[in-house]
């Protein structure tokens, strides 16, 4: 248990650790390489903990340099077998991208998790792998891990994905998709959710010199036969870890920068700053350091968020202290993420005497006096750091299983608590 020190902050800037998301990606793009990567600022945490591994059974070697950075000896696109399963936790981006991995070998892979991934969609990067003849299939017959997956057939072609649910699914094809023959051309049933994380991958891909094309709001391609080239990269501060800072800035009304944060960054939680101004906040980017200063009275805000979904939980911590309502809408994919992130931000909010509302799709809180309780995390990182940020205008709050955050920001407490 961890109990959260109610206090006055001063105005200061933090520094971030590097991003999860490009860190999964950089790692998979540089273990794709024919040759030897270095990586610097790579997320250290049990997700990217998990990735490396299982990119290490597949062939890929993976060593901690002395200056921080990480040498990554890349398989070349040929990933080697390996008879275990392989265990990835409850970190669906490891699960989706690797699957998509998986698919460029000759041999079959398991793939499985703990008991909430084992509850976690796969079904429709499955069917996708499916109809271009690769063998993808969930043991349990439920669309859900363990999935075994099988290639052998280069071809590619053109598929066809449900993406409703997870961007990741796509992201997993079109990393993979230079190695086809014949390229890969990916249909989209409908409109990705979170865009931005489409577009990251994309970016990632350019840096190795793999390109990947969006043709339209359902249609991308990849043109085969390419090779990802291996070379030096950086990851950049990782924005979804920065909002917990935004909102400590928003919730005291300190002046809390985050340092390193280019006005050109393609990570989509860059746009809850910017939820925050609309709320009140003073928001200030300078090129560098992004600075958000709260004012109070904080209002209630409509937000549609399907595209910043890691972000829905500090965004509504916030709206707990502004006044009237803020409806947060298009979130339905937050209740396959690693817990129901819908139901569990509204019932934590519940219990701390705050009106919180839900729908499939939707929350609605109306702002008031939060007061103390104890904070259930159903072992989800952003619903422990969301709500430490309650802790420090409202006394009384204690954190449940506050190592969870170790998933994607292991020195959070450290940071935060030096605030």
């Amino acid at each position: 248990m961890k109990q959260v020190i109610s206090r006055t902050i001063q105005d200061q800037v933090v520094k971030i650790p590097g991003s999860k998301s490009i860190s999964h990606r950089m790692l998979i793009c540089a273990a794709l390489a024919d040759g030897i990567s270095e990586i610097y600022n790579v997320l250290d945490s049990q997700d990217i903990s998990l990735t490396r591994k299982t990119l290490e059974c597949m062939g890929a070697q993976i060593e901690n340099r002395q200056d921080g950075g990480l040498s990554v000896t890349g398989f070349g696109g040929r990933p080697k077998p390996w008879p275990d399963p392989i265990h990835l936790g409850n970190s669906g981006t490891s699960m989706r991208l690797l699957a998509g991995i998986a698919a460029l070998g000759s041999t079959p892979y398991t793939l499985t998790g703990d008991e909430r991934m084992r509850q976690r969609p796969m079904g429709e990067l499955l069917d996708a792998l499916s109809r271009i003849r690769i063998s993808a299939d969930s043991q349990n017959n439920e669309g859900t891990p363990p999935v075994v997956i099988q290639g052998g057939d280069r071809a590619g072609g053109r598929t066809l994905l449900d993406c409703s649910r997870s961007s990741q699914y796509l992201s997993a094809l079109l990393m993979a998709g230079a190695f086809f023959d014949q390229g890969l051309v990916i249909d989209l049933t409908g409109p990705a959710v979170s865009q931005p994380y489409i577009d990251l991958t994309l970016d990632v891909m350019k840096q190795f010199g793999v390109n990947a094309f969006q043709i339209s709001d359902t249609c991308y391609e990849v043109p085969g036969d390419q090779t990802y080239s291996a070379g030096t990269r950086s990851v950049e501060p990782d924005l979804s870890n920065a909002g917990y800072f935004w909102a400590a800035g928003a919730v005291t009304g300190a002046d809390i920068g985050v340092d390193n944060i280019g006005t050109a960054s393609l990570q989509g939680d860059l746009k809850q700053a910017y939820i925050f101004e609309k709320m009140g906040c003073l928001v200030n980017h300078d090129g560098r350091v992004l600075r958000v200063k709260g004012h109070s009275p904080l209002q209630g805000v409509d937000v549609d968020m399907s595209d910043t979904p890691d972000a829905v939980p500090a965004v509504a911590v916030t709206a707990a202290f502004a006044e009237g309502t803020t409806r947060i809408t298009n979130i339905g994919h937050l209740r396959v993420k690693e817990c129901d992130r819908i139901d569990a931000v509204c019932s934590q909010l519940t219990k701390m005497g705050i009106q919180a509302v839900q729908g499939p799709d939707f929350m609605e809180i109306t702002g008031g006096t939060p007061h103390g309780a104890v904070i259930e995390t159903f072992n989800d990182h952003r619903i422990a750091m969301a709500f430490a940020v309650a802790g420090l205008r409202v006394e009384g709050i204690q954190i449940e299983n506050p190592v969870c955050v170790e998933k994607s920001f292991p020195t959070f407490w450290q940071l935060f608590d030096a605030l």
